[in-house]
This record gives structure tokens, C-alpha cells and sequence, in this order.
């Protein structure tokens, strides 16, 4: 089972998002000893608690801090940005770490609807011409534009000797078959869906169509997993997380990711503790074995070729210990 990283930057009660960030960079560290396969960062703007708004600006930082681990964005949220720019900056990365680079395309906003007007215009019109957005993308990051097309003599350098490899993200069968249509390597985020996964991730591989002669359909599963030393500990240690999930649907939580103690002092009402309960379901949480059991039964279920968990924690060291459990158990 190949195993990799999805990094939210999360910053705890106690921390500054330089904090944040710097652990980012030493988890990237981390997953690459432990021997993950790799490491992406997601985009967020102005979400309290959650330090990268700029997942481009981090790679170059953990890319010159690493050396073997591929490095990518979770997502780049292509709807806010002209896709030559994109196509720019993750050549430019992938010009810096060869063979190394992943660029995560998603469709979400990645913040309020006032940061959206902030950053974009026409930010829905923009989701629904996602297709054409992608098309234009892969066709800057493959250099190979129509003789006839507007584009034909614009290049997106630098380009690199291994281009950057391009993902779709999504959470529904319109983008399984958005990837299988442009024969893209697709991400399936389990820990943000109650959708039927397996059948979406069927839906991708029934109707995937190579960009070249060679390439085959390719998941990775994104999924929401805490381990600790025994099961007691690493339900303490998911109860941070979960406990700060509510306090952002309340527009609390500002402080960040709560601690453990804090976590066990919050009072919860018939409707948050059915929500926690929903939420708990949606994780992997427990001892390595355990861990690894559901991590097996995951990818039995979705037919997947790589997992990715996402973990937070109050302390990083507990992040970091997470993710290290789970490795030697599993790799």
C-alpha cells in the first residue's frame, strides 16, 4: 500500500501561522524519512485556523527543504486563477525539483463568499467553464496547443525536462468523469464526502480515457486518520479536532485547534453530539493495527492505489507521532 500526505497547515490555540507553517515544512520533512510517497498542501483563504492561502509559495519552501518526497498542491483551486499562470509557477516548481512536482486541481472556493469576490470575478461562471479550464491547462503544462490555436506560440516557461503531473480533485462523479475525459490521475476526498465513494471512483475507471497510449487510470483516497499509541490516546487526541470542527460551524474556533484539555471541557448539546458522532464515523481513529485494518479495508472497498491521510492534531509532535505509527505499521 503506497501511503502520502494531505497537509491543511493547521495552527493550534497555542501557535502563530509561522508556527503553522514551519511545522508544515518539518511534517513534509517527516513524511519523506518515514517514506511516504508523497506530500501536497491545501489552498485556503482567510479560514481561521488554517495557515496556507498560497500552496505555491510553500512548495518552493518544503521542496528546498526535501530531496525524494513528490510535492503538490491538495488543491490549486483553479476557478480563481488563469490556467497559463498556474501552468507558469508549477513548471517553474517542477524546473527547481525534477521529477518531483503534482499539481492538485480543485474547484472549491477555499473561503467566504466575500473572500471569493476578493479574489476572482465571475467566480461561478468560472466553476461551470471548469472543463474548458482544465482543457487550457493541460495544454500549457503539455506544450502541445493546436497550430490554429490562439495559444499555439505561447509556452509556459520555463519548461521543465518532467512536467509537472496534473490531479483532479473532487468529491462527486461529475469530477470523476471531468478526470477520466482528460485522462487525469483522480483524488477522491473520502474525509469530506457522504458520497458512494466506490461507485464514483468506478464511474472514473469505466470511462477514463488515456492522454497517452500508455497511461492508466490512477486513485488516490483522501481520508481523515488520527493513531496513537492505543486506542484510548488516539481518541483523545481526534477529540481536539472534532471538538474545533463545531466551533467553526459557530463561528468559533478562532483561537485555532483546541487542546486536548480544552477539547474535554466543551459542552456539547443533543445536536453538536450527533454531529460529532457523524463525524467521528467519517475518520480513522486508533491504535496502529487498528489504524491499518481500516486503511486495508478502505482501499479493498474503493480499489485504490494510494491513500492519503489528512491528520490534525493540537500538537504537532502528536501529528507528527500519527503519522510515523502508521507508517511502520504499514509500510
Amino acid at each position: 500500500m503506497r501511503l502520502s500526505i494531505l497537509d491543511q497547515s493547521p495552527i493550534s490555540s497555542y501557535q502563530t501561522a509561522r508556527d503553522a507553517l514551519m511545522e508544515s515544512m518539518q511534517l513534509a520533512q517527516a513524511g519523506e524519512a518515514f517514506g511516504y510517497t508523497r506530500y501536497w498542501i491545501a489552498e485556503h483563504h482567510d479560514l481561521p485556523g488554517l495557515a496556507c492561502s498560497a500552496p505555491e509559495v510553500m512548495l518552493s519552501y518544503i521542496g528546498a527543504n526535501t530531496k525524494r518526497i513528490r510535492i503538490g498542491s491538495g488543491a490549486i483551486l483553479l476557478p480563481h486563477y488563469r490556467p497559463y499562470k498556474v501552468a507558469e509557477v508549477f513548471n517553474m516548481l517542477a524546473t527547481l525539483f525534477p521529477n518531483r512536482i503534482d499539481i492538485g486541481i480543485g474547484r472549491a472556493p477555499g473561503g467566504s463568499a466575500e473572500v471569493t469576490n476578493a479574489l476572482s470575478e465571475n467566480f461561478l461562471q468560472k466553476v461551470w467553464a471548469l472543463p474548458a479550464l482544465v482543457n487550457e491547462l493541460l495544454h500549457f503544462l503539455d506544450d502541445d496547443f493546436p497550430a490554429d490555436h490562439e495559444y499555439s506560440k505561447v509556452s509556459a516557461s520555463p519548461i521543465p525536462e518532467h512536467s509537472p503531473v496534473p490531479w483532479l480533485l473532487g468529491t462527486s462523479e461529475k469530477s470523476a468523469r471531468l478526470a477520466a475525459e482528460n485522462g487525469m490521475p483522480y483524488s477522491f476526498g473520502h474525509f469530506m464526502s457522504d458520497n458512494d465513494g466506490a461507485a464514483i471512483i468506478q464511474t472514473y475507471r469505466d470511462h477514463f480515457k488515456p492522454r497517452i497510449e500508455t497511461q492508466t487510470s490512477q486513485v488516490i483516497v483522501t481520508v481523515s486518520a488520527i493513531c496513537g499509541e492505543t486506542t484510548e490516546q488516539a481518541e483523545e487526541l481526534a477529540k481536539s479536532q472534532l471538538i474545533w470542527s463545531l466551533q467553526k460551524e459557530k463561528g468559533e474556533g478562532l483561537q485555532g485547534i483546541p487542546s486536548i484539555e480544552e477539547a474535554k471541557q466543551y459542552k456539547l448539546t443533543d445536536k453538536e453530539q450527533d454531529s460529532f458522532n457523524k463525524m467521528r464515523q467519517n475518520m480513522i481513529i486508533g491504535n496502529p493495527h487498528e489504524v491499518k485494518q481500516q486503511l486495508v479495508e478502505l482501499q479493498t472497498n474503493y480499489q485504490a492505489d494510494e491513500i492519503m491521510i489528512n491528520t490534525i492534531t493540537h500538537s504537532p509532535k502528536d501529528r507528527i507521532r500519527s503519522y510515523e505509527l502508521i507508517a511502520k505499521e504499514v509500510l
